[in-house]
């Protein structure tokens, strides 16, 4: 059996003492790790005491105590979870657990049993505890110069009320490390992600007696602006500007207008440019053709945040203002300057309107700073250094005993068996958990390479790819793109006149070849087709006898799939990025987003509003590059599969005008 097949190492590496237990727990104990999983979810205190003995000895055993303790964790005893940390010492369990508690210590205002425990905690990932932790070095009078800004920083990043972090700046600010501006800036970032209760207790800390007129700011801004005639007073002000975002999430038209004939001389030169930059988002996310114009209304754009910086770029790249990219990319914080997007936009800012000679060598040497074949404005800065997208060279092969090591892991053993076993998200966690945190604090390059070939001989394809993707001295590319079910894919997509590149770049992307894939809108399988959308494309194709649950065959999925990606490839006149928004997000909307002037479709791709939509089309058109240049074995261009976008020609047919 295949469970057996990867558990065997376990037993060397003394994770199970002998055979007799791993054979019993593959025989009887499965079965009761997926109810107990169940009854965690459903809060089945009751159930889950019941259940895990018959888990003790199971090679997920950590697991079952794991969730039998997390259920009752509020009530256990010091002693009980400290018992539980050292049975499990070592394992993603123990740090989980340690993370729960530190949570719940932290809630309870237990500084000293928090300062003792903190110490151990080998994720750190948690910003909460790291608030909390900050906190107490603040209380200990050991905090580093910088706490209120690692607080802050923590807390911006926050989108949902939380109180680590939420304390943290409240008791940062009595003590003066973080100023009035520091905390109506989370304000206005709550106001912005609709979360009403971040809001709140952020004006609960600056100006608690604002309170009672927050309200009628969040529930209707426009009455707000409208009933006042002034706005003395910094909390009146930020209240002003409050309502303004508010009214601008829906009607950036009307919020600039409250703002340029009444607001504007009531507000701090920081306050005014704030706004604009909020409304000039707000605008940018419906494509109007007034976000530049508003965005031009900031005089000082590191008033403005790193987000809304990143509108500015792509509003001003939508008007062709070469000179406004440059200087938004230039005010962003040093990470975000770094990353590859505003990178690149820079280098194409730099070398737009006749540059000169150290115009060009800086635009050269910030596209030589990303050129690879790792992502999107990766692959286009080769583009424009004059390259093609080719294979890289593989590694060296990996050594018998580097494959043996990894075979030989606790950690990746038991996330490949909860995986298989269905425990999908019990196993990634783990899984990612060992290859992030293998003893000196991550694995190096070659034992996530041989980590990866586990996953890829297993067909774990989503834990093969994630992990080979994060090497960083040289690239796998069988790992990074592996071809799965290879004659289905290949022989449907030349059946249809389709690029079976692109087929994979979109699978990839989907599920990354997990068949029992479901996104939490009711998508299935390899390709994440839609039930109704299913319906719809097989009366179109003439599949005969079709049935919902038919959706969940691979060469089903794979024939409904690829019959309604080339269906949507022909309606938008073979353009790969919109084929692939209009997978992603529906036809109607890029139908939408394609009006307005001619563009390069990486600026298109860069203005699509939704994030998950743009995001995806990007690594769709990345990740078909690769492929072609996998599969041919030729150089490759994305530029060449990117092309132009504008408004559809009038004179052209319309093509399955249907398309759901």
């Amino acid at each position: 059996m295949q469970l057996f097949r990867i558990l065997t190492p376990l037993v060397a590496s003394a994770l199970l003492a002998t055979a007799a237990p791993l054979v019993q727990a593959q025989n009887k104990g499965d079965d009761t790790l997926l109810e107990m999983q169940q009854a965690f979810r459903k809060g089945d205190r009751n159930k889950l005491v019941q259940l895990l003995p018959a888990a003790r000895g199971h090679a997920l055993e950590p697991w079952a105590a794991y969730w039998e303790l997390k259920a009752r964790l509020s009530e256990a005893q010091p002693a009980e979870i400290q018992a539980f940390m050292q049975r499990y010492a070592g394992s993603y369990q123990e740090d989980r657990m340690r993370n729960d508690w530190l949570l719940l210590l932290g809630q309870r205002r237990n500084w000293a049993q928090f300062a003792e425990q903190h110490p151990a905690f080998r994720m750190s990932d948690d910003r909460e505890v790291r608030c909390y932790a900050l906190l107490i070095d603040q209380i200990n009078g050991t905090a580093a110069a910088t706490v209120g800004d690692e607080v802050r920083s923590n807390w911006y990043a926050i989108r949902d009320a939380d109180d680590g972090c939420t304390h943290a700046a409240s008791e940062l600010y009595s003590y003066k490390k973080l100023t009035a501006l520091d905390i109506w800036r989370k304000a206005r970032l709550g106001v912005e992600a609709n979360r009403a209760r971040v809001v709140r207790n952020a004006v609960e800390i600056v100006s608690p007696d604002s309170l009672p007129q927050l309200k009628e700011v969040l529930d209707a801004p426009t009455k707000f602006l409208l009933s006042r005639a002034t706005a003395r007073g910094n909390a009146r002000q930020e209240l002003v500007l409050l309502a303004l975002i508010k009214l601008a999430g829906g009607d950036p038209d009307g919020a600039a207008q409250q703002l340029d004939s009444k607001w504007s001389v009531h507000l701090t030169p920081e306050e005014r440019n704030w706004a604009w930059g909020v409304i000039g988002k707000a605008a940018a996310q419906k494509l109007s053709g007034s976000a530049a114009g508003y965005f031009a209304n900031v005089t000082k754009d590191t008033d403005l945040n790193d987000d809304l910086l990143a509108w500015k770029v792509r509003a001003a790249l939508r008007a062709g203002q070469w000179k406004a990219v440059g200087k938004a990319v230039d005010a962003m914080g040093a990470d975000a300057r770094d990353d590859s997007t505003w990178v690149y936009w820079k280098a194409r800012s730099l070398l737009a309107n006749k540059p000169n000679d150290a115009e060009r060598a800086q635009a050269r040497q910030l596209l030589e700073s990303i050129a690879s074949t790792r992502g999107f404005y990766e692959q286009l800065a080769l583009e424009e250094l004059g390259q093609r997208i080719t294979t890289p060279p593989a590694p060296a092969p990996l050594t018998p005993e580097e494959k043996a090591a990894a075979r030989a892991n606790p950690g990746l053993n038991r996330g490949l068996y909860a995986i298989l076993l269905g425990l999908r998200s019990e196993g990634v966690r783990e899984w990612n958990y060992t290859t992030n945190l293998h003893q000196s604090g991550g694995m190096a390059d070659r034992e996530l390479l041989a980590a990866a070939d586990f996953a890829c001989q297993r067909e774990v394809w989503d834990r093969c790819i994630n992990t080979s993707e994060r090497t960083k001295g040289f690239i796998e590319t069988s790992q990074r793109f592996p071809t799965p079910f290879r004659n289905a894919v290949v022989e449907r997509a030349n059946g249809i006149g389709l690029d079976p590149a692109y087929v994979y770049g979109l699978i990839r992307q989907e599920s990354r070849f997990i068949m029992d894939a479901r996104s939490h809108v009711g998508a299935s399988g390899l390709m994440q087709v839609m039930p109704a959308t299913a319906r719809w494309t097989a009366k179109k194709i003439g599949l005969s006898g079709f049935t919902a649950d038919q959706i969940n065959d691979r060469d089903t999925n794979i024939t409904i799939g690829t019959a309604y990606l080339k269906l949507a490839l022909d309606d938008f006149a073979g353009s790969m990025p919109m084929a692939a928004a209009a997978y992603n997000a529906g036809p109607g909307r890029p139908r939408n987003w394609r009006n307005g002037p001619v563009l390069d479709a990486a600026i298109w791709a860069e203005n699509v509003p939704f994030a998950e939509t743009r995001d995806y089309v990007k690594k769709v058109l990345s990740n078909t590059t690769n492929y072609a240049a996998m599969l041919t074995g030729q150089p490759q261009s994305l530029k060449s599969r990117l092309g132009t976008i504008g408004p559809r020609d009038a004179a052209a047919p319309e093509v399955n005008k249907d398309l759901p």
